[in-house]
């Protein structure tokens, strides 16, 4: 057992804590029931095509690796929103070629993401969803652009920035921490 939290160290920016684990399950429950609910009956989604899987990657950073760069706000943002329009214009450019359009989309968003510097892992997953996603999504075009990838991240954030901050000894985002020792702390 000791080896296991050793590794888990060495592999989470959050310390193995009760508390963590609880507050991540629950930010990541209510932050997906969330997007479910929004996206159910839009469009009449009854199966969920526009809760996209790059959202669960998400859910991932922002619930349970609260202090990871690739988890703030701007990166969560950015990366989705960057990638959602460069897989649309992707699939547009190369329909024909779905194996171009899918490298060219998930090559072309990482780099984006980079020079934005808003890189978010689940971006590259939002890019190549716009290109192989089912034909509901490709009937989108630009729209999927606000339904479902901006609606799916700013519900996200929001659910984070409120269950991440609940806790005394989670802040979410980042910049939050300094500001609420300042103004919080017991001393």
């Amino acid at each position: 057992m000791k080896k296991f939290f050793k590794q888990f160290k060495k592999v989470n920016s959050e310390p193995l804590e009760k508390a963590n684990i609880i507050w991540s399950w629950l930010g990541s429950f209510l932050g997906i029931l969330a997007i479910s609910y929004f996206h159910s009956d839009f469009l009449d989604d009854t199966d969920l095509t526009l809760v996209i899987g790059s959202f669960g990657a998400s859910a991932v950073l922002v619930y349970g690796a609260v202090n990871s760069p690739l988890a703030q706000p701007r990166n969560l943002l950015g990366g989705h929103i960057l990638s959602a329009i460069i897989g649309v214009i992707s699939y547009k450019l190369f329909s024909s070629n779905i194996l171009l359009a899918s490298a060219f989309a998930v090559a072309t968003s990482i780099l984006v993401m980079q020079l934005t510097l808003t890189l978010h892992p689940p971006g590259g997953a939002t890019a190549l969803i716009a290109v192989i996603g089912s034909t509901q999504v490709h009937e989108l075009g630009f729209f999927y652009v606000l339904v479902p990838v901006t609606s799916g991240a700013f519900i996200l954030l929001i659910i984070a920035v409120i269950v991440n901050n609940i806790p005394k000894h989670r802040h979410y985002p980042e910049s939050l921490k300094d500001y609420n020792k300042k103004w919080f702390s017991d001393d």
